[in-house]
This record gives C-alpha cells, structure tokens and sequence, in this order.
C-alpha cells in the first residue's frame, strides 16, 4: 500500500470515530476504504494494514485491545478471495481445546463484510462443530438452512448471491445471541453499519472439518 493510501485510509478513519463520539457512525467512519487498500503491490493481502482497521474499529466501539489482540493470536484473511471488503474477517480463537470440547473465539467484521458461506463436518478428531453467536458491539446477520426469508436475496453479498444455501436471515444486536441450525448445515454472516464484534461459543474447532459453497474461497 502506498503512503498516501495509507494516510488517505487511517486519517478518514481517525475523523469517524472522532465524529461518532459526537453521534456519527462507524460506518461513515469507514467509507474511505477501498479494497485495493488491503493488498500489496504484487496483489498479495496486506494482514498488517488489515488489522489496523480492526483495531480503528475496537476503538470506536471501546472495546479493550489487551497485547494478546497485538500479537501473532489475532490474524485476519480475505478467504483467499481477493475481496476483502465484501469477503474477509479478523479474529483470536480464545482457547481450542480439543480434549474438552469447548471452543472460544472473537469474530471481528467491517461494516458490510460477510464470513463466507461454509459448514462444519465430522473430522477424524471431532464431532461436525456446533456455535453459537453473541454480539457485543455493532450487529449482524446470520443466515441458515430453512426457509428463505422474504427479500432476503438482495442483502447477500454479491460474490455469494447466486451459490448460497443459506437463506433464512435474523439479524442480531448488542446482547442478542443466535445459534447455528444443526450439524453440518450451511451458514454465513455479515456485519452491520457499524461492523461487529461478536463472542463465539462452540464445541471444539478442527480446520480440517470446514468446508465452503464458493470455489473461490479458501481459509
């Protein structure tokens, strides 16, 4: 990323959440972006230019960033995509413990940015992962198997519209928690106006289980 880019991204970021304090919002905070921001000039993904609009983003909702979110347990990826604004996430699984089952992970999102659509099959090690999905700041909406909620088409994420599954919608707020449908089913997410931060609650996570819709996409 260039130094002007760069100055250009931070400091509308800087304005907005100096402007939310007075009643402005995250999202006007965040229009600045653009997605070639987050990739380097040979077209791999900036990680590190990334995570520093996450933590622009913790700030405006003053959420703590202990040095644990500093280091190398918080990482953030475009899913391979190469859309990071529309497809992409950060996050720090918590604790992982395979021997007790128990899983705890942050899930950091941009205004607008979806985690794929993906599911979680039985693995060698693990039973398909069950979760569920607590919102702390900002808000989200979740979509599952079922029932297709009316309109819903027109708020799935472009590169996703046509290969979804999921496509029964709830949106969540501060202190509101969903859950995932049952084993095995898809299931995806995307943040609201003011992005998310959300705590995930699950049973024990094995990458090797996850699988996504989108050929493109990749973790």
């Amino acid at each position: 990323m260039n130094d002007v880019t760069r100055r250009q991204m931070m400091g509308g970021l800087a304005v907005g959440a100096a402007a939310a304090a007075l009643g402005g919002s995250a999202e006007a905070a965040m229009k600045p972006l653009d997605n070639d921001s987050f990739y380097k000039a040979g077209g791999s993904f900036d990680a590190d230019a990334a995570k520093e609009v996450y933590y622009e983003m913790m700030r405006y909702h003053n959420y703590p960033i202990p040095e644990r979110l500093r280091g190398e347990d918080f990482w953030t990826l475009d899913f391979g995509a190469g859309k990071f604004l529309e497809v992409g996430m950060a996050g720090i699984f918590w604790i992982n413990r395979k021997e007790d089952d128990y899983f705890g992970h942050e899930i950091y999102l941009l205004p607008g940015q979806m985690i794929p659509e993906h599911k979680h099959v039985k693995t060698a090690d693990a039973r398909p992962k069950m979760e569920g999905w607590h919102v702390r700041h900002g808000s989200i909406h979740i979509y599952g198997e079922g029932e297709p909620t009316p309109g819903v088409e027109a708020r799935i994420p472009p590169m996703h519209r046509d290969i979804a599954t999921a496509r029964t919608e709830q949106k969540l707020m501060p202190g509101e928690v969903g859950w995932l449908g049952g084993p095995e089913q898809w299931h995806f997410m995307v943040g609201g106006p003011e992005g998310a931060i959300v705590t995930e609650y699950a049973s024990y996570h094995d990458g090797a289980g996850l699988r996504f819709s989108h050929p493109d996409v990749s973790f």
